[in-house]
């Protein structure tokens, strides 16, 4: 019998989630003999056009060509499954979506911007094609995304964890740098993934893992304003790496307004 075929293909993005993939180590080398890699450029396979039973995406949909080859990747996959921050939420390059500069920056960065085919707005994968399962994170954890292999070749759901990062705190037995420390923290509404890393070595979470289960972004956003950051920064902490997340959004523009970056 033949094994399951996956494919990793990569959008607009850094290349950060491949390399976690790539980085899982042993597990990543029993996935190999579980299953055929058809294409993963990362890793030196090549074959796009590969029909496969599961396509994982890295990366934001920024350009026309990006439009037309996340529909032919839908259409020669089983499932499909987004990986970390830029394609669940469109990432870092999803922040021009906040106005409409695109075309004015071309200009103010390219000698012959008419050679630049991008679109106005970076936007998720989602916005795009139906996505089966999503995988957060900036980048996304290695042992996650080997998990979520493992439980779609089974026939089952992939567990979508959505703890937030204060209840890993509390496993982790991490002392709180938001009490403790003053630190506009995001744990609160933040899903971990990471395993609490920055605030185990005292640095406030960023929110690289994105929304967690319902999250009362309006109360931190009060909290972050009582530890004395001014709207614009309150702005900031939601409008970082994964600002079109929609529960991060809209409490965004409930502090943002044009021109705040020049502040």
């Amino acid at each position: 019998m033949a094994k399951p075929s996956i494919a990793v293909h990569k959008f607009s993005s850094c290349d950060g989630c491949q390399l976690a993939f790539l980085n899982a180590g042993e597990d990543l080398l029993t996935l190999a003999g579980l299953v055929d890699i058809s294409h993963f450029l990362e890793a030196g396979m090549d074959d796009e056009e590969a029909e496969v039973d599961i396509a994982f995406i890295e990366g934001s949909v920024s350009t026309p060509e990006e439009v037309e080859r996340i529909h032919k990747v839908r259409e020669k996959s089983r499932f499909l499954v987004t990986l970390g921050a830029c394609a669940t939420a469109g990432g870092l390059q999803a922040l021009r979506n906040l106005d409409e500069s695109n075309e004015d920056w071309k200009r103010a960065i390219y000698a012959r911007p008419e050679f630049i085919r991008t679109l106005d707005h970076a936007e998720p994968i989602r916005a795009h094609v139906r996505v089966d399962f999503e995988l957060w994170g900036c980048p996304v954890n290695g042992r996650q995304v080997l998990a979520a292999v493992r439980q779609l070749l089974f026939g089952v759901a992939p567990v979508d964890t959505r703890d937030k990062v204060c209840m890993e705190c509390k496993r982790q037995q991490a002392v709180c740098v938001m009490v403790t420390q003053g630190m506009p923290c995001m744990g609160p509404v933040t899903r971990t993934g990471c395993g609490a890393l920055c605030p185990r070595f005292g640095r406030d979470c960023y929110a690289c893992f994105g929304p967690a289960e319902n999250p009362n972004t309006a109360a931190l956003a009060r909290r972050l304003e009582g530890l004395g950051l001014p709207p614009a920064d309150v702005a900031r902490r939601f409008l970082f790496i994964n600002s079109q997340a929609p529960a991060f959004h809209a409490q965004a523009l409930a502090h943002y307004r044009p021109g705040f970056a020049d502040e």
